[in-house]
């Protein structure tokens, strides 16, 4: 009798590892999705090479008293980190950042004084960890969506340090939507919803133990960017502000992004609108066409085992420019000074 307890006991405990492993499994491969911790060293930006120039006319057009919102009824919010702030954070502050300056807040894990000169005080230090783990990323959101809610703008949009936003475009895409409606906008990385599936009660003569799906859900990723409108965010005060969007992470066990689209699809029962025009490095990126880059909203790049994954636009040499944010802002706002003539 011992001998079977024993067995039994055994039995039991190997199944749990099993399903422990496969859980794990695949929580690290939605990390992969979302583009984890990259095994590859960033090119260094030079800083005293990439000055930032005043923008020398208005690229977004905000005259048009007709419109829904305009670009001042955005609050626009990069996820980043202090390995990146001499990689990632240069480009971006050189070029589209420079189309959205009061717009447009950093949040980071620590204290840089070069870049919250630069960015007159839109640096957020959350005193999170700056590593890439689910807590991290989780308490970074839940700053940013607090930082948001205080901001009192129509839209809140999120998008990570390796983004490109063709601001002006945003806007235009924005229109599309009333924000007093509730709208999770966004792109997925996935092909097929996350499935989430609960053991279902055993029967007696059953000799395999079934599964039954418990729910289902779509998530915009941040690697491409989401935006949510003002009436959306105001109804996930109970379950995301104050920090306690954290805590939601923590009970669901989701990376930040999504986490949210689990709160938003599978809670609020508000589904994800699909924008084309968002881009991420999970995409073939060279497979953009050139002359369609204008009607595009953001782009992301990777690489991978020294081959970049990057949009196809001319412009700098690709040792000066290898992610070709440079060259692609050039290509949209040719008069920046920093532009080939």
């Amino acid at each position: 009798m011992r001998a079977l307890a024993s067995f039994g006991s055994g039995m039991a405990s190997r199944k749990l590892i099993k399903v422990a492993a496969i859980i794990a499994f695949l929580y690290c491969t939605l990390l992969v999705y979302q583009g984890g911790v990259s095994n590859f060293q960033e090119p260094r930006v030079q800083v005293q090479e990439l000055t930032i120039d005043p923008v020398t006319k208005s690229s977004v057009n905000d005259s048009d008293t007709t419109k829904k919102i305009t670009l001042d009824d955005l609050f626009i919010s990069v996820k980043t980190t202090k390995y990146y702030e001499k990689t990632r954070l240069p480009i971006i502050l050189k070029t589209w950042f420079q189309l959205a300056k009061n717009q447009t807040w950093f949040f980071t894990d620590r204290d840089y004084q070069v870049h919250q000169t630069q960015t007159n005080g839109h640096m957020v230090n959350t005193k999170c960890s700056p590593n890439h783990s689910r807590n991290a990323l989780c308490c970074k959101m839940a700053v940013e969506y607090d930082r948001y809610l205080e901001s009192n703008k129509k839209w809140f949009c999120h998008f990570d340090d390796d983004n490109y936003v063709n601001v002006p475009r945003l806007v235009e895409v924005l229109q599309r939507y009333d924000y007093k409606e509730d709208w999770y906008l966004g792109r997925t990385s996935v092909y097929k919803p996350v499935r989430i599936y609960q053991k279902s009660k055993k029967s007696k003569n059953a000799k395999v133990e079934n599964f039954k799906l418990k729910y289902s859900f779509w998530f915009g990723t941040g690697g491409a960017g989401v935006c949510l409108s003002r009436s959306l965010a105001l109804k996930m005060l109970p379950f995301a502000s104050g920090g306690r969007f954290i805590s939601f992470c923590d009970n669901v066990r989701f990376p930040d992004d999504v986490s949210l689209g689990y709160l938003i699809e599978n809670i609020m029962h508000i589904n994800l609108t699909v924008i084309p025009e968002f881009h991420s490095h999970l995409e073939q990126l060279k497979l953009l066409e050139t002359e369609k880059l204008k009607e595009q909203v953001s782009f992301g790049y990777s690489v991978y085992k020294n081959e970049w994954n990057v949009v196809n636009v001319p412009g700098f040499d690709t040792l000066y420019d290898p992610t070709r944010f440079l060259s692609l802002h050039c290509f949209l706002f040719p008069h920046f000074k920093f532009c080939p003539r």
